[in-house]
C-alpha cells in the first residue's frame, strides 16, 4: 500500500492525522478500526486515544509504531520484526504469532498479552505488562524467562518447567498439563493450577494463595478432605511435600 492510498483511507474514515517528515502520525481522538486492512505503508505512527484494530494485517512494515492509549489487535499477523516495541496503553493481541524474535518488548502499560499460538520464546525473555499473559500453545519454555506481569499467566500446554524460569506475577499461574515438578518456590499472589501433576519434589514450596492438584487430591487442596482443622491448607501441603509424600 502506498502512502497516498493510506491517506485516502484515513480521510474517508474521518481519522485525524498529520505528516511530520516521512511519518504519517494518526492523532485521531478515539478508536481506529481497520478490520479489513491487510497492508500498511511504512512509517505510520498510531497516537490515537483509544483502540487500534488491524485484525487482518498480514505484514508489519518498517517504521510502524503503536503509541496509542488503548489496545492493539493484530490477530492475523504471523511475523514481528526483530526489536519491535509495543508502547500502547492497554492490551496487545497477537493470536497467530508463533515466534517472538529477539529484542521484542511489550511495554503496554495497563493491558493483557494474548499470544495464543506462540510456540517459541527467546531465552531470557521478560513479561512486564500489567495484565495477564496468555500462552496456551507453548509446550517448552527456554531458560531464564521471567513473568513479572501484573495478572495471570496461562501456560496450559506446558509440559516441563525449567528451574530458572521465574513466576513473579500477581495472579494465577495455570500449568494444567505439567506432570512433574521439582525444586521450585511459588511466590505468585494467586492460585497455581497443577491439575495433571503426578510427582512433586520435596524441594517445592508454595507461598501463594491456593493450589489445585486434580490428579493428586481431586481438586483445590484447600477443599481436600484430608485437611486438618486449625492448620492452614498451604502449610499442611508444604509439610507433606517436604516429607516426600508426592515424590512416589
Amino acid at each position: 500500500m502506498t502512502r497516498e492510498e493510506f491517506i485516502k483511507i484515513l480521510e474517508k474514515k474521518g481519522y485525524t492525522y498529520e505528516i511530520v517528515g516521512n511519518k504519517i502520525i494518526v492523532i485521531h481522538d478515539g478508536t481506529i478500526n481497520f478490520e479489513s486492512l491487510k497492508k500498511l505503508p511504512a512509517d505510520v505512527e498510531f497516537n490515537n486515544t483509544n483502540y487500534v484494530n488491524l485484525e487482518s494485517l498480514e505484514v508489519l512494515p518498517d517504521g510502524v509504531q503503536f503509541n496509542n492509549s488503548g489496545s492493539v489487535n493484530l490477530n492475523s499477523l504471523k511475523v514481528l520484526p526483530s526489536g519491535f516495541e509495543f508502547n500502547n496503553g492497554s492490551d496487545v493481541s497477537l493470536d497467530s504469532l508463533k515466534v517472538i524474535p529477539d529484542g521484542v518488548k511489550f511495554n503496554n502499560s495497563r493491558g493483557d498479552l494474548n499470544l495464543g499460538s506462540l510456540e517459541v520464546l527467546p531465552a531470557g525473555f521478560e513479561f512486564n505488562n500489567k495484565g495477564y499473559v496468555y500462552l496456551r500453545s507453548l509446550k517448552v519454555l527456554p531458560d531464564g524467562v521471567k513473568f513479572n506481569n501484573g495478572g495471570e499467566v496461562f501456560l496450559d500446554s506446558l509440559q516441563m518447567l525449567p528451574v530458572d524460569v521465574q513466576l513473579n506475577n500477581r495472579g494465577k499461574v495455570d500449568l494444567r498439563s505439567l506432570v512433574k515438578l521439582s525444586d521450585r518456590v511459588f511466590n505468585n499472589r494467586g492460585e497455581v493450577n497443577l491439575w495433571s501433576l503426578k510427582v512433586i519434589s520435596a524441594n517445592v514450596r508454595f507461598n501463594n494463595w491456593n493450589v489445585t492438584l486434580g490428579s493428586l487430591t481431586g481438586g483445590r487442596f484447600e477443599d481436600w478432605s484430608g485437611n486438618i482443622e486449625g492448620i492452614h491448607s498451604t502449610k499442611l501441603l508444604n509439610s507433606m511435600i517436604s516429607k516426600g509424600v508426592f515424590e512416589r
